[in-house]
């Protein structure tokens, strides 16, 4: 959350944080980050019997719906401020 308010890391629209400065510890927050949303995102998919893809893709939409304004989005093309 705090990184995403300094502008360190923003959502994208794959539904994994990406970071919008590189680093070594903003890439491990990444890391971090990520790895739980994969296992989350597994989970709810074999649960559902969905793709992975698919939750992927509805949690980054929400993710960015989510987001406040002044923070980091990449909806695909490049890195905005929502």
């Amino acid at each position: 959350s705090d990184a995403k308010q300094r502008g360190l890391v923003g959502e994208t629209a794959n539904g994994y944080l990406a970071a919008v400065m590189s680093g070594a510890e903003i890439d491990a927050l990444v890391k971090s980050v990520n790895d739980q949303r994969r296992k989350r995102y597994q989970q709810i998919a074999q649960k559902n019997g969905i793709s992975l893809e698919a939750v992927q893709v509805r949690a980054g939409q929400v993710a960015i719906d989510k987001t406040p304004a002044g923070q980091y989005v990449n909806r695909g093309g490049g890195w905005v401020k929502k």
